[in-house]
């Protein structure tokens, strides 16, 4: 990618990926829609589950970052295997399937929160298709990474995928997509059409009359991811919708929460750019929200539920879990 400012190479790696091979790590399309391969989602339908490639790659992004932090601290520095990254996708090796298989990752159980997404819009009595190895990438962290035109050419390239396919409406998971295509592709494509709502707004519409019982008594506290609940003002939702759980009792921090929630470290590529000082916020964030006494910490990004996870295991809490929003729900859900 020729750039006229240069770019760290953990940001060039992630945003050569998105318009060379339409995801952030450049790993087949096919590879990323595994998830749903037994669910028989429709592929023709005006309204799209939008998965997004942070949880359709969530366990590859996983070895990817435990990689990137252990040769941080190393001799060799974090730029070697981004640099070595860029090498062998020239060759079109699958980079972050070498990783994978190095780091002993790669079970499709990271994508479970889809999973479950699907199983709370169907039990929500939602209508909706997936495109698989079809759907275009939001191209976000070439927005956030400076790369305006890159962005706007990735924008205009996904919505006329999207037309063509018949694309009404879209119902997005990952909060970063989900900015990306309700706020920031209207600037920039013209003639855009499409109604764009994060998960989490369908569900808080839609519970009203539903019975929701957590398996167990436990307490929750929320995390709130930096788009959704900055960028999108989607901090009142999640806390209704856990409102509405029999057997789970909120707990939270005193002011850090909501729109002055302590950031996780992840996002926009910081973690791969500063991967050392990423994990130092993921302790931290995770050390505030263990202090709250529960038992497990929720949010609703698959950034976060990186960082958080990581940020636990550094903590040595075995104690506290962590888990997506949507897992919660689905698991709520009465049969």
């Amino acid at each position: 990618m020729n750039n006229k400012r240069p770019l760290p190479p953990g940001l060039v790696y992630l945003a050569d990926n998105i318009v060379t091979r339409r995801n952030i790590l450049g790993t087949p399309k096919e590879y990323g829609a595994r998830w749903a391969r037994d669910l028989d989602l429709p592929r023709n339908s005006d309204t799209v589950f939008f998965a997004g490639c942070g949880y359709q790659y969530s366990g590859d992004l996983e070895a990817l970052m435990s990689l990137i932090r252990r040769l941080d601290r190393s001799i060799i520095g974090a730029e070697l295997p981004m640099r070595f990254a860029n090498f062998q996708k020239t060759l079109g090796a699958d980079l972050a399937g070498i990783y994978r298989k190095v780091l002993a990752r790669g079970s499709r159980g990271e994508a479970q929160p889809l999973v479950d997404a699907v199983r709370v819009l169907r039990g929500l009595g939602i209508d909706f298709g997936y495109l698989a190895e079809e759907e275009p990438c939001c191209g976000a962290p070439l927005y956030f990474a400076g790369l305006r035109n890159k962005f706007e050419g990735n924008a205009r390239e996904a919505f006329r995928k999207l037309k063509e396919k018949g694309v009404r409406r879209i119902i997005s998971i990952v909060p970063s997509c989900t900015h990306a295509l309700r706020d920031l592709f209207p600037s920039c494509v013209e003639g855009y059409d499409l109604e764009v709502k994060h998960f989490l707004e369908v569900v808080a519409e839609n519970l009203s009359g539903r019975k929701l019982r957590f398996p167990r008594e436990v307490k929750v506290t929320y995390h709130d991811p930096c788009q959704l609940g900055r960028y999108m003002g989607l901090t009142e939702e999640p806390r209704r919708v856990l409102g509405e759980i029999k057997n789970i009792q909120l707990v939270e921090a005193d002011w850090t929460k909501r729109e002055w929630a302590t950031c996780c470290g992840g996002g926009g590529g910081f973690e791969a750019v500063f991967p050392e000082l990423s994990q130092m916020l993921a302790v931290n964030r995770a050390r505030e929200l263990a202090g709250t006494g529960a038992d497990i910490i929720v949010t609703h990004c698959p950034g976060c539920v990186m960082q958080l996870k990581e940020g636990v295991r550094m903590l040595k809490d075995g104690k506290i879990e962590v888990m997506d929003l949507a897992q919660v729900v689905s698991m709520a859900m009465e049969d």
